[in-house]
């Protein structure tokens, strides 16, 4: 830990800010794919491809073809256009308490920024949808940067364009793995539980 307190906070997004998938979004993306028979088989398929679709490597249809492949299932474009739409409802709840955290901590001078491991169609849906994005100097997705948690360079991508050090950062997560990554880096880590245990750690 370094003997400077951090002033500048690198957020990560689903799990703190935003919140993780819906029970019935995820049942909607079960019936968009036609697997209802066996959802324990989609999910592994969708999470063990789900980080290529992050960081870029698959567009969305391919990563579609490829879940269904895994599934032995076809999908055709009019379902794989349903299958993007589904997953981007699925991932759009977020915690009014947190925007407000965010917002106020942007208000009172913090730099702050936003790292998530997103793809491209729900980064550019997620901005779409939340004007309060706006109070981070930085937003790293993914999908649009070809790098993802926890690899060292995509937080050094934000630390070079927050321009702070990683003395100076605290960065924010849920994955313990992810604020481990951060942390070797010199990064100071939370893994987030809930915004009184944030608050706290940032007062």
């Amino acid at each position: 830990m370094s003997d400077i307190e951090p002033g500048a906070v690198l957020f990560d997004l689903f799990g703190v800010i935003a919140r993780h998938q819906s029970e019935e979004g995820k049942a909607l993306l079960v019936a968009a794919m036609g697997a209802t028979d066996d959802p324990t088989a989609f999910w592994n398929a969708y999470w063990d491809l789900r980080l290529d679709y992050d960081r870029g490597g698959l567009d969305g249809p391919a990563y579609w073809r490829a879940v269904g492949d895994r599934l032995g299932l076809d999908v055709p474009l009019a379902r794989i256009s349903a299958l993007i739409e589904a997953d981007i409802e699925s991932w759009r709840a977020v915690d009014p308490e947190m925007v407000a955290l965010v917002e106020r901590l942007a208000s009172d001078g913090r730099t702050i920024g936003l790292l998530s491991n997103i793809p491209t169609e729900l980064a550019d849906r997620f901005e779409k949808d939340n004007p309060w994005l706006a109070a981070f100097s930085v937003r790293a997705f993914s999908g649009r940067l070809g790098m993802a948690k926890p690899e060292p360079e995509v937080y050094l991508w934000c630390l070079d364009r927050m321009a702070v050090a990683p003395r100076e950062t605290l960065f924010v997560d849920d994955r313990t793995e992810n604020v481990a990554a951060a942390e070797a880096l010199g990064l100071a880590g939370h893994v987030f539980t809930d915004r009184p245990a944030l608050e706290a750690r940032l007062s």
